[in-house]
């Protein structure tokens, strides 16, 4: 009887101790995890905060250029020389608007990337970890 209440005891003092690591496995886990979604946070408002700066900073160049040509314009002696002015400012604001808004593109996209590489690595991690309960 001895034996068996001394086998019982093991099992169970084992039991507890495995089951107290996976505990503390998880909580370790769980706050990398969070640790990650507040750099995730982190890189997105950065690439946000980015991307805004330079939507302003096209807007504003974008008014200076307007008011230049405009102010050009009406200065223009001939319709010939009016239409000139126009077409090279039209020239340049699409060209400024394509290169604008590829690069805002390629923020976008490299934000999109700063932000969830955290989460993507801690997503591997949980892979990982039920893979190597499964084992």
């Amino acid at each position: 009887m001895e034996t068996v209440v001394s086998a019982s005891s093991e099992a169970v003092k084992q039991s507890m101790e495995k089951a107290m690591k996976s505990f503390d496995d998880m909580a370790t886990f769980n706050k990398s995890t969070v640790d990650a979604f507040v750099q995730s946070a982190n890189a997105a408002s950065k690439g946000l905060e980015a991307l805004g700066a330079e939507v302003m900073s096209y807007s504003k160049q974008s008014i200076e250029d307007y008011m230049a040509a405009t102010k050009a314009a009406m200065g223009s002696r001939s319709v010939q020389e009016f239409l000139e002015i126009n077409t090279d400012y039209v020239k340049t604001a699409f060209d400024t608007y394509v290169g604008r808004f590829t690069k805002l593109g390629d923020m976008a996209s490299a934000t999109a990337k700063d932000a969830l590489e955290p989460i993507s690595g801690r997503f591997n991690a949980f892979m990982e970890k039920v893979q190597s309960y499964r084992a």
